[in-house]
C-alpha cells in the first residue's frame, strides 16, 4: 500500500519536474531533512497568565444546592459550608450556595420543580459548569436535574469518592476507593444519545414490532457485567490484603500489646496528634481526608509498657455506605483497639455534630463498645468563650494543641491510664541468663518491685496469662 505524502508548496521553490526528482531518487538534500520548520499560529502555550488566572482555568466553577429539611437554619448552613469545603479540597471554584426549605427533598428533581429552573438560571448567569447537591441522588433524580440544568451534576456522595480517589496511596487504599466507586455508579450507569440500540416491547411477540426489533442495550449489559467481574476481583484483592493486616493484629494480641486508634472527623487533627506521640511522621495537611491509609506506630509508656498507636482514615457525616464497607477492614483496626482516641475540632463550629457523626460509623463497624478517650484538639484556634463551653459539655475530655504542643502530656497521661492493665500478678526469680524475660516483663508488663539476688533477679510484676506461664517455673512467692 502507497503511503500518502503531503508537502507544503512553499517548503519547496522547485518546478514540478525536480519535485519529481526529489521524491523518486528518495534522497531530500542534507539542510532540507535536518530542519524542523514552525508552523505559525499553533501554539497553545499560555503566554502572559498569571498564577490566579491559570487556576481558574484549570478548577471546576460549582454551584451548590441544598435542602434543609431538619433542625435550625444555622444547621443548614454549616452543612453547606462543609460541602463548600470538600469540593474545594476535590478542586473546584465555589462560586454559589443554595439552600431551600422543604420537608423532604423532590422525588424527582431533588429540589422543587420550580426552583430547577432558579438553579438553572444561577448556573448561566456564574458561568458555572457543575452543580453538587448536599444530599445522595437517585439515577433518575441525577437524570432529570442534568436534563434541565444543562450542565454537570453530581452529589456529596460521587464529590467524597472523588476526593478518596485523589488522596488513595498505597494499594489496598487504591483498590477499596475503587470498590466503591465500582458499588456507587453501577446502579447509575446511562446510555448516551442514539449510540445504543435498545429494544422495544408492545407486541404480542414481545419483540416490538416491525423496525423496533435490536440486539438490546447490549452496550450497557456489557458495562455492568464487566463492573460486577471487576467488584468480585477487588473484593478478593482486599480480603488478601487484609490477611496482613489480620496477621499483625494477631501477633499484638498474642504477645498483649495494647492497642489505641486515634479517630475523629476529618480534618480534626488525627495525624498531627500521632506525629507530636510518636514522631510518626505521616502527611500533615489542612485539607480533608488526607489520610487514607492506616499508620501504626509503637511507642512506650512512662513504667515502660509498650503500645501502639494508629491513625485511621477520617469521618465525615453521611459518610457513603459504599465508603463504610470497602474500608471495613482498615476500620476494623478501631474495633480491634483496646481504646479509642476520639480527636474533635475544638475550633470548628458545631463539634457536637462531629462527634454524633463519628459515634455513628464507629457503631456501625462494631467499635462503640471500645473504651473512649475524647481529645478537643486545636485550643489555639478556640477562643475561650468556646474553651469554656466545650469544658462544660464535655468535662471527661483532654484539651490540646498538637500544633503548638500544649496540653500533649495531659493527652499521654490520659492515654496510659486508659490502658488496660496485665491481669495476673506474681513474684519469680529469674535466672541471669534468662535477661529475655526479665526485658519482655518490663515491656509488656507492669513491673511493682525488682531487686538482683546471687541467684537472679527477683522481680514483682502483673503480667499476662502467657508471660505467666513462662515465669512459672521460676515463680517464688516468698
Amino acid at each position: 500500500m502507497r503511503a500518502r505524502t503531503s508537502f507544503s508548496a512553499d517548503a519547496y521553490d522547485a518546478d514540478a519536474e525536480e519535485f519529481e526528482d526529489f521524491v523518486d531518487d528518495g534522497d531530500l538534500e542534507l539542510e532540507e531533512r535536518h530542519a524542523l520548520r514552525r508552523v505559525a499560529g499553533l501554539s497553545t502555550e499560555l503566554a502572559d497568565v498569571t498564577e490566579v488566572e491559570y487556576r481558574q482555568l484549570r478548577l471546576e466553577r460549582v454551584v451548590l444546592v441544598g435542602v434543609w429539611t431538619e433542625g435550625t437554619v444555622t444547621d443548614a448552613e454549616n452543612s453547606l459550608t462543609e460541602l463548600a469545603a470538600l469540593a474545594e479540597t476535590a478542586g473546584s471554584e465555589v462560586l454559589e450556595g443554595l439552600i431551600q426549605r422543604r420537608s423532604r427533598p423532590d422525588s424527582a428533581t431533588f429540589i422543587g420543580r420550580g426552583k430547577v429552573d432558579e438553579v438553572r438560571a444561577v448556573v448561566q448567569s456564574s458561568g458555572a459548569d457543575t452543580v453538587i447537591c448536599d444530599g445522595e441522588l437517585s439515577p433518575s433524580q441525577l437524570r432529570q436535574l442534568e436534563s434541565r440544568v444543562n450542565v454537570k451534576v453530581i452529589d456529596r456522595t460521587a464529590l467524597i469518592l472523588d476526593i478518596f480517589a485523589q488522596h488513595a496511596k498505597s494499594k489496598e487504599g487504591k483498590a477499596q476507593v475503587e470498590l466503591a466507586q465500582l458499588q456507587y455508579f453501577l446502579p447509575r450507569l446511562r446510555g448516551w444519545g442514539e449510540a445504543l440500540s435498545r429494544q422495544a416491547g408492545g407486541s404480542a411477540s414481545g419483540n416490538g414490532g416491525v423496525g423496533l426489533r435490536g440486539p438490546g442495550e447490549t452496550k450497557l449489559e456489557i458495562d455492568r457485567r464487566r463492573i460486577r467481574t471487576r467488584i468480585s476481583r477487588l473484593k478478593r484483592e482486599i480480603a488478601a490484603m487484609s490477611t496482613i493486616r489480620d496477621t499483625k493484629r494477631a501477633t499484638r494480641r498474642r504477645n498483649r500489646v495494647p492497642a489505641v486508634a486515634i479517630a475523629g472527623y476529618t480534618n480534626a487533627g488525627k495525624s498531627s496528634l500521632l506525629n507530636r506521640l510518636t514522631g510518626a511522621g505521616v502527611l500533615v495537611e489542612d485539607a480533608l481526608f488526607a489520610t487514607l491509609d492506616t499508620t501504626t506506630r509503637r511507642t512506650r509508656a512512662a513504667d515502660g509498657r509498650i503500645y501502639t498507636l494508629s491513625d485511621t482514615v477520617g469521618f465525615v457525616r453521611h459518610l457513603p455506605h459504599q465508603l463504610v464497607e470497602a474500608f471495613r477492614s482498615t476500620l476494623e483496626e478501631v474495633a480491634e483497639a483496646d481504646l479509642v482516641v476520639h480527636v474533635v475540632d475544638g475550633s470548628h463550629p458545631d463539634p457536637e455534630a462531629q462527634v454524633r457523626a463519628v459515634r455513628e460509623v464507629l457503631a456501625e463497624v462494631g467499635a462503640d463498645a471500645v473504651p473512649e478517650l475524647l481529645v478537643i484538639n486545636k485550643l489555639d484556634a478556640a477562643d475561650e468563650e468556646t474553651q469554656l463551653r466545650l469544658k462544660g459539655l464535655w468535662p471527661e475530655a483532654v484539651f490540646c494543641s498538637a500544633r503548638t504542643g500544649v496540653g500533649l502530656a495531659d493527652v499521654r497521661a490520659a492515654v496510659e491510664q486508659k490502658l488496660p492493665w496485665p491481669a495476673i500478678e506474681l513474684t519469680a526469680i529469674v535466672p541471669y541468663e534468662r535477661g529475655d524475660l526479665v526485658a519482655r516483663v518490663h515491656s509488656i508488663g507492669e513491673v511493682l518491685e525488682t531487686s538482683h539476688l546471687a541467684e537472679g533477679t527477683r522481680i514483682r510484676a502483673r503480667v499476662t496469662e502467657g508471660l505467666a506461664a513462662e515465669l512459672a517455673p521460676y515463680a517464688n512467692v516468698g
